[in-house]
This record gives structure tokens, C-alpha cells and sequence, in this order.
């Protein structure tokens, strides 16, 4: 098989006293997502997305939050092992479609710089890299303001 193809989601918590980063970007915002690492939802689902489409495991098991190592860790980091560890088995990067959900701030702003940091580290040109956002239309945990998700899907492609 030449192609793959893998989901990712991934869930934050907003609080505040913390950053928020969104696909490698820090974006100014009054609350940011808590987690072991930065918390950055996006590259975390797309991590998943990556290592679901070789059946990999999830981010969790590469990264565990039992782990001081990853205490705090810039999730860019962990999106580059990943990428590294596809490599390592013969396989690169096809391209990533993401979709991030909040209420707040205002994502397509920050957009073109996140498009272009997740572009260098999934070694893929800025066309290959699909990032949307939506709110929640006010409801539930996302609509009341209390976190922030991400879904992605990834194709991979069998170097040759």
C-alpha cells in the first residue's frame, strides 16, 4: 500500500495563567489550554493523525504525561519526533487537514503563520497543510468557553 490515511483529536482544557498555542503559533488570548506539554491541540491531533495512519499507537503512549521529560514540552517538538519516526519506517508526510474549535479568539488571523510552522515541520509545502476553525454555536464545553478541540486527518505516502 502507497497510502495512508489517519484521524486525530485531541481536547484542552482553557484556564487561566496559561498560554495558548495553536499550531506552533502563540496566540494572545486571556485564558490558554492546560496540559502536561503547551497543550497545543492542534499539533497534538495531527500527531495522532500521524501516528494513526501507520497504527502506531497515539500520542499518549509516545509522550506520556507520567513522563517529567515531556513536562512542558514545545508540542512542535513532539510533532517533529513524530514526523521522524514515520521517516525511520519508510514513510513522509502527504498532506493534513485540520479543523480547530473555539469561540474565541478570532483563529484565521493566525492562520498563515500556523500553516507555515506545521509546513516546515511536516516537510510539506504550505499547500498541503488544510487549517479551519469553527465555534461551537455556544454549546457545551467548547460553547461555554471551557476548552478547545482539534480534529485532523493525514495522508502518508510510502517513499519510494
Amino acid at each position: 500500500m502507497m497510502l495512508r490515511v489517519g484521524f486525530g483529536f485531541d481536547v484542552h482544557q482553557l484556564v487561566e495563567g496559561r498560554e495558548l498555542w495553536l499550531g506552533g503559533v502563540l496566540v494572545p488570548h486571556t485564558v490558554g489550554a492546560l496540559g502536561h506539554s503547551d497543550a497545543d491541540v492542534l499539533l497534538h491531533a495531527v500527531c495522532d493523525a500521524l501516528l494513526g495512519a501507520l497504527a502506531l499507537g497515539d500520542i499518549g503512549q509516545h509522550f506520556p504525561d507520567t513522563d517529567q521529560r515531556w513536562k512542558g514540552a514545545d508540542s512542535k517538538h513532539l510533532l517533529e519526533a513524530v514526523v521522524h519516526l514515520l521517516d525511520q519506517r519508510g514513510w513522509t508526510v502527504g498532506n493534513v487537514d485540520s479543523t480547530l474549535v473555539l469561540e474565541r479568539p478570532k483563529i484565521m488571523p493566525h492562520v498563515p503563520a500556523m500553516r507555515s510552522v506545521m509546513a516546515d515541520l511536516l516537510k510539506v509545502g504550505e499547500d498541503a497543510v488544510s487549517i479551519k476553525a469553527t465555534t461551537n454555536e455556544g454549546m457545551g464545553y467548547v460553547g461555554r468557553r471551557e476548552g478547545v478541540c482539534a480534529y485532523a486527518v493525514a495522508t502518508v505516502v510510502r517513499k519510494s
